[in-house]
């Protein structure tokens, strides 16, 4: 059998990767197996205007199943046909040839993938560390952060179990002061949560760690959080799993030392891809949990061994993809339609609005609420059976609430659908 020349190898590749970052997706509802064919969907484009009619091109680049809404996002979000195809080539490539397919995954991450997403953080590439999801990376940060016996972490009681776990494990191995503060379900201000976490602060201190945007939608104040903490000598480190993806970041601007997310959330990027962001300056104080011999030049932050080359090659397509609607408009978007839930939920008796009313703390496109007489957990089930609406419940931090979270495919009439069966229940 005649051996394909390497060139052949990578240009079918490169060529798989950058039109499945190209172009757009086919019409939901289409009966085949997989993802459509490229050449049958409609160009991707920025949508102009918040309305479902600007976005239905935008809805048509998804594969999910004919009559099935899909509203939790927040919980795992659903990629593109593009970013599908784009794994899968990787995935065939490897395949085909494993050694020149692996170097040629291995490039694109680091030439594409890499610099691209350090460009939508706001960062230098250097500055970027990819891992599983963002469970991984606050670990991660969590266990290279240089603490002594009794030198305390400050975080919230609206941690998701992700970035609370790894400041118990330093509590139970190395003898830090893990230490929660109380901040109330909706938010009342970001004054309020800035004033918690000041107050809080002790001469042992350290760090605090907080989230960009909580489990339960409520957005905090990262810039403002930062700049206290850089006052008073400490480090600032962020779970951004439900912010990245949703509006733009600029971590720089921000000015956390350490900033931890999911790609495959509000991001849409393939499951089981993340990111662990760690400032320069922040190096001598965050260091590799695995190198004995990283330097502050080369900090090896990111987890050693065999990687998910397919996986982490298909990022690019989701970048590729929230480039060109733009993450300003998916700010907007999202708003959009988490306002017109919120208006619709606002006739319905018996509904509390958990979200915070003002959009200076809380997210575009998480809703959550408590419905009288209404157990969210065993909700969450009889939505899927009865009405194929996927949604998640919230029941902490105090709540029995049902979460909503709508991203740029979702569209009014869905959300007509979920409030019908909602008054349905009573």
């Amino acid at each position: 059998m005649k051996r394909v020349p390497h060139t052949s190898r990578r240009e079918f590749l490169t060529g798989s990767l950058l039109s499945a970052g190209a172009v757009a997706l086919s019409a939901a509802g289409c009966d085949v197996e997989g993802p459509p064919a490229v050449a049958s969907r409609p160009d991707l484009s920025r949508p102009i205007g918040p309305d479902d009619a600007a976005w239905a091109h935008v809805r048509d680049q998804f594969i999910l199943e004919p009559g099935v809404a899909y509203m939790n996002n927040a919980s795992l979000g659903m990629p593109p046909g593009v970013v599908v195809e784009a794994v899968s080539s990787g995935y065939e490539a490897i395949s085909r040839e494993p050694l020149h397919g692996k170097h040629d995954l291995q490039n694109d991450i680091a030439e594409r993938v890499v610099p691209g997403l350090a460009k939508l953080l706001g960062v230098t590439a250097d500055e970027v560390a990819l891992t599983r999801n963002a469970t991984e990376a606050l670990h991660l940060q969590a266990v290279g952060l240089d603490l002594e016996p009794d030198d305390e972490v400050i975080f919230t009681t609206q941690e998701h179990p992700a970035g609370l776990r790894p400041w118990q494990f330093r509590a139970e191995r190395h003898g830090i002061t893990a230490t929660d503060i109380f901040v109330p379900s909706p938010l009342e201000s970001h004054d309020q949560v800035v004033d918690l976490f000041e107050r809080a602060i002790t001469p042992r201190t350290r760090a605090i760690a907080f989230c960009h945007v909580t489990r339960g939608g409520h957005r905090y104040p990262v810039k403002r959080l930062a700049e206290m903490a850089r006052s008073h000598g400490l480090l600032s480190l962020v779970d951004g799993a439900q912010a990245l993806g949703q509006f733009p970041i600029d971590l720089h601007d921000l000015g956390c030392d350490a900033y931890s997310a999911s790609l495959h959330k509000w991001l849409l990027g393939p499951v089981g891809t993340g990111v662990l962001y760690v400032r320069q300056d922040a190096r001598p104080r965050i260091r590799s949990a695995f190198a004995h011999d990283a330097t502050l030049d080369a900090p090896a932050l990111a987890p050693p061994g065999t990687a998910d080359f397919p996986l982490r090659a298909g990022i690019g397509a989701a970048l590729d993809f929230v480039e060109t609607i733009g993450l300003d408009n998916v700010a907007v978007r999202t708003r959009y339609l988490s306002d017109y839930l919120k208006s619709r939920l606002s006739t319905m008796d018996g509904v509390t609005l958990l979200s915070g009313s003002a959009n200076e703390t809380s997210c575009p496109g998480s809703t959550i609420f408590e419905l009288e007489g209404v157990d969210a957990m065993a909700l969450v089930p009889v939505m899927d059976e009865r009405h194929s609406i996927h949604l998640d419940e919230h029941q902490r931090d105090g709540h029995n609430a049902i979460r909503i979270s709508t991203h740029v495919y979702n569209t009014t009439s869905e959300i007509d659908r979920l409030v019908a069966a909602l008054e349905s229940l009573s």
